[in-house]
């Protein structure tokens, strides 16, 4: 899984595309003022509300509702007995005393009235829109209908950041069940905006991410299913946006790791090299951005690498020196950056692939 929040428009270590404008699904909304400060109210009127239980999207705290193992919110409640201590099912099943009080674990309880109360939460989260008074010296009367909707806790984005965490702790089906959400949410706002570069980047992401979820749970067949979906919409999004054509590169590759490991080689060099061929289109256009070049030298790589095992050595070869020649000609100007280790490791890759090569060449004659 992708450690960046597809929300999180992050640029690439040498991209430049930190600076553009946040997703539809973070949309700023003016909020009620209070009747303490309503001389003020024009000013602070459009200052977004936090989540009254800390769970906002910007900052890593642990609420009321949270697994205090995976870190995330809730899934499958589970009540440890008799220190009745809650945690998620897949967290504290691993455990023979509580993780919190040390106590020996009798039995563990479904805590359905709980797990109930952490549903409603989410399906409210960044929801509610405050209405606003239009007349300065009136409040808001609670008769003022409450409009449901994506505004100001980013939603998207809250749902990703507990996915990720609980997808680090290993409780996959809680990640796989925020990202169903999530991935529902995105499909919604498209039905009401059209499609937007950003949503469909971030759906194409999140539908990777939960391609991962499933290969981590040992599902391939849904893994497939998923980042060929994936493929399939970003694959229909202009090319010119870095992100998006990065996505999708490596939910192709992804496949082909998968039909690889199934053993159909042919099926992963094709993916593969669908994989090579939008990253090759990428680099033309952006010849300059050392990560691009990267990516085109590891998709050379892995069709390499296929088209050995399938007995076509000289295509091997070819490929594998072509990726040399491209890494060689790159110069990075610190040593220590991250690109750099990057470069320097897939070189050393593809240096031992041809000298292996080499060595059974000479040992044969």
């Amino acid at each position: 899984m992708t450690p960046v929040c597809p929300f999180v428009k992050a640029a690439r270590p040498d991209d430049n595309n930190g600076s553009k404008k946040p997703g539809e699904m973070s949309i700023k909304h003016q909020v009620e003022p209070d009747s303490k400060v309503k001389k003020e109210a024009n000013d602070s009127a459009s200052a977004s509300p936090k989540c009254p239980f800390g769970y906002d999207s910007q900052t890593f705290k642990l609420g009321p509702l949270s697994c205090m193992v995976c870190q995330a919110l809730l899934f499958d409640t589970s009540k440890c007995v008799p220190c009745s201590h809650v945690f998620c099912k897949a967290c504290v099943s691993r455990f023979k005393d509580c993780p919190l009080c040390g106590a020996d674990i009798v039995k563990i309880e479904p805590d359905a009235n709980l797990q109930g109360v952490v549903d409603r939460f989410i399906e409210g989260h960044g929801r509610i829109k405050r209405s606003v008074s239009s007349d300065k010296g009136e409040e808001a009367t609670e008769s003022k209908s409450v409009i449901y909707e994506d505004v100001s806790l980013e939603r998207g984005s809250f749902l990703v950041q507990q996915a990720m965490r609980a997808f680090r702790a290993q409780n996959l089906e809680s990640a796989k069940s925020r990202l169903s959400l999530c991935a529902a949410d995105i499909r919604s706002q498209l039905e009401k905006v059209g499609n937007s570069s950003e949503l469909c980047s971030q759906l194409g992401a999140v539908l990777g991410m939960l391609g991962d979820c499933c290969r981590a749970i040992g599902d391939a067949s849904s893994a497939v299913t998923y980042f060929e979906e994936s493929v399939e919409f970003l694959s229909k999004l202009p090319k010119d946006d870095l992100e998006i054509t990065h996505t999708l590169s490596v939910s192709l590759n992804k496949i082909g790791d998968l039909k690889y490991y199934d053993g159909d080689l042919r099926a992963a060099r094709s993916y593969y090299f669908q994989s090579l061929n939008v990253r090759r289109d990428v680099m033309k256009h952006n010849s300059n951005v050392t990560s691009q070049v990267l990516d085109v030298a590891v998709s050379l790589a892995k069709v390499a690498d296929v088209d050995r095992n399938i007995g076509d050595e000289k295509l091997a070869t070819d490929g594998f020196q072509e990726a040399i020649d491209l890494l060689e000609s790159l110069s990075l100007e610190s040593e220590g950056s991250g690109l750099e280790q990057r470069r320097l490791s897939v070189l050393d890759f593809l240096r031992n692939q041809l000298a292996d090569k080499t060595e059974q060449t000479e040992q044969t004659v």
